[in-house]
C-alpha cells in the first residue's frame, strides 16, 4: 500500500468547517489557535460560524483551507495513525502549500503568511480587471483547448479527462458557453469566483508575492510532492519558489498529476480538508485507487484504518 495525501484549494470552504474536528481533538483545536494569533483574528469561529461572505474572501478562505488541513494532519498525529506511510502529496491550487508543509517544505507559520498575502494579492488582481471562469464537461482536454482559444480564454484547471476549467475576461465567457454547447459538451457550467484564476490575469499577484516567498526559508520535501505546474514532483528547496510563483498564473495539471501518482505505485488517495472535491475528481481518473476523504475525526480514523485492512 501507498498512500499519498490530497489536499482541497479555495472553492472548498463551508461554513461549519473545522468546527466538529476541533471539538472532539485538543491537537486541531490547538493549531486553529495558532492561526488565529498570526492572522490577528478568531479563524475558527469564521470557519465554524461565517459569515460565508467574509470566509469567502481570498485572503480569508487560503489561511482557512490551510488550516483545516493542518489541523486533521495535527489530529492525525495524535491519535497515533500512521504518517510514516505517507509516500507523497499533491494539493490544487492553494492546496499545493498544505501538500508542502506536510512534506516539511514550509513551516505552519510561513505557510499562513504566504497564503494570507497570496488570497489577498489573487483578489486585488480579480478587482483590478473583470474574469470569469467556467467549467466544460464531457469533453477532452483538447477539444476544451480548443474551445479556449476560441474564445480568447485559457485552460486553467485540468481536473479530469473530461472536465476542464477555462479562465479568462468575464466578457469572452458567454462565447465560451456556446461553443461548448456546440461541441457537445454535457454541462457548461459558470463557476461563482472572483475572477479568472491560473490565468495570464492573475500575472500581477504573482509578481507581488514574490517579494514575500524571498523572505521565507524553503527546505526541501522530506516525500515527493506533486507540482500543479509541471504535474511531476517538485525538486530540491531552491527550485521551489520560482514553482509556486509560476503556479498561480499556470494551468492546473490535476488529472495529469494523478496519473503520474498512480503511475508512481499510489494505490490509496486520502483527501484532507473541507469537502470531497479530490476525492470524486480521483474516481474519474483513476479507479484502481482508493480515494477516501477525511473532514473531521471520525471520517480521519476511518479514513486511515480502511487503508490499513
Amino acid at each position: 500500500m501507498s498512500r499519498m495525501l490530497l489536499f482541497p484549494g479555495q472553492g472548498a470552504q463551508a461554513v461549519g468547517m473545522g468546527k466538529d474536528l476541533c471539538g472532539a481533538s485538543p491537537a486541531a483545536k490547538a493549531v486553529f489557535a495558532r492561526a488565529s494569533d498570526l492572522l490577528g483574528f478568531d479563524l475558527l469561529a469564521l470557519c465554524a460560524e461565517g459569515p460565508a461572505e467574509e470566509l469567502t474572501q481570498s485572503e480569508n478562505t487560503q489561511p482557512a483551507i490551510f488550516t483545516h488541513s493542518a489541523a486533521l494532519l495535527a489530529a492525525a498525529e495524535e491519535q497515533g495513525l500512521d504518517l510514516a506511510s505517507v509516500a507523497g502529496a499533491a494539493g490544487l491550487s492553494s492546496g499545493e502549500w498544505a501538500a508542502l508543509y506536510a512534506a516539511g517544505v514550509v513551516t505552519f507559520e510561513a505557510a499562513i503568511r504566504i497564503l494570507r498575502a497570496r488570497g489577498r494579492f489573487m483578489q486585488e488582481a480579480c478587482d483590478a480587471t473583470a474574469g470569469g471562469m467556467i467549467s466544460v464537461i464531457g469533453l477532452d482536454a483538447a477539444a476544451c483547448e480548443k474551445i479556449a482559444a476560441d474564445a480568447g480564454l485559457v485552460a486553467a484547471n485540468y481536473n479530469s479527462p473530461q472536465q476542464t476549467v477555462l479562465s479568462g475576461p468575464a466578457e469572452n465567457i458567454a462565447r465560451a458557453e456556446e461553443l461548448a454547447a456546440a461541441a457537445g459538451a454535457k454541462m457548461a457550467v459558470r463557476l461563482t469566483v472572483a475572477g479568472a484564476f491560473h490565468g495570464p490575469l492573475m500575472r500581477p499577484a504573482a509578481d507581488r508575492l514574490a517579494e514575500v516567498l524571498a523572505a521565507e526559508t524553503f527546505a526541501s520535501p522530506r516525500f515527493p510532492v506533486w507540482s500543479n505546474v509541471t504535474a511531476r514532483p517538485h525538486g530540491e528547496a531552491a527550485s521551489i519558489p520560482a514553482m509556486m510563483l509560476q503556479q498561480v498564473y499556470s494551468s492546473v495539471r490535476w488529472s495529469e498529476s494523478f496519473a503520474d501518482m498512480a503511475a508512481h505505485g499510489m494505490t490509496e488517495a486520502i483527501e484532507l480538508g473541507p469537502g470531497k472535491v479530490l476525492s470524486g475528481l480521483a474516481r474519474r481518473i483513476d479507479r484502481n485507487v482508493r480515494a477516501v476523504s477525511a473532514s473531521d475525526l471520525p471520517t480521519l480514523l476511518a479514513a486511515f484504518a480502511a487503508g490499513s485492512n
